[in-house]
């Protein structure tokens, strides 16, 4: 299985309003090798907050 070793796998981005909700996306190490964060739309919330890869 050579997912986990692959140069874009696959990351789910957590919601951090505390709601939950998670996004799921593949990012590519060689231009992100730290964690990621993204601002993006929470409909629980229902505005834009920041989502922050969970491992």
């Amino acid at each position: 299985m050579a997912r986990q070793t692959d140069v874009r796998p696959i990351v789910r981005l957590r919601s951090t309003a505390g709601t939950g909700y998670t996004y799921v996306t593949r990012k590519n190490r060689r231009n992100d090798p730290d964690r990621l964060v993204l601002r993006k739309y929470d409909p629980v919330v229902r505005r834009h907050v920041e989502f922050r890869e969970a491992r």
